[in-house]
């Protein structure tokens, strides 16, 4: 009977240590999938996603350091003034704190731009930060955007 009682134990005690240990990695993961969703909408110009997943109170500092809230930064993307041909992502890192309702996420990303004016390539290469914050109604929200350019 103590045996039985053991192994009841010790198998609710595995099965809790699992799903602990899982409930980060999917939220990595869901936060990775939204993050690249998000490069995707900005190439395409989805309005609703960008709309949808960047917070009212949004802080939108791009490598240029001009900063910019929500409706700015989705205007200049309407107006051509931020324009991207393609974003491809070469390294992404999402880390989960506050009980799985705040992510940070830092990565490098390759922009490719429209040509220069001589028909050249025209390449940003950008390592970033973005905070995301878990709204109980609206899912996650990019509350943070900082990037910087780094060397060809």
């Amino acid at each position: 009977m103590k045996k039985n009682l053991l192994f009841t134990l010790m198998l609710a005690l595995f099965s809790l240590v699992s799903f602990v240990s899982k409930a980060p990695a999917d939220t990595r993961q869901e936060v990775e999938t939204l993050e690249r969703q998000r490069f995707a909408a900005q190439v395409s110009k989805d309005y609703a996603f960008l709309e949808k997943v960047f917070a009212d109170d949004l802080v939108y500092t791009p490598a240029s350091g001009k900063q910019n809230g929500k409706a700015d930064y989705i205007q200049s993307i309407r107006d051509g003034k931020s324009q991207y041909d393609k974003i491809d992502v070469e390294a992404l890192n999402v880390r989960v704190y506050n009980g799985g309702k705040t992510a940070v996420v830092n990565g490098t990303i390759l922009i490719t731009l429209p040509p220069k004016a001589d028909g050249q390539p025209n390449l940003a290469h950008l390592k970033y930060v973005v905070v995301q914050v878990k709204d109980k109604k609206k899912g996650w929200q990019v509350v943070l955007w900082q990037s910087q350019k780094q060397a060809a």
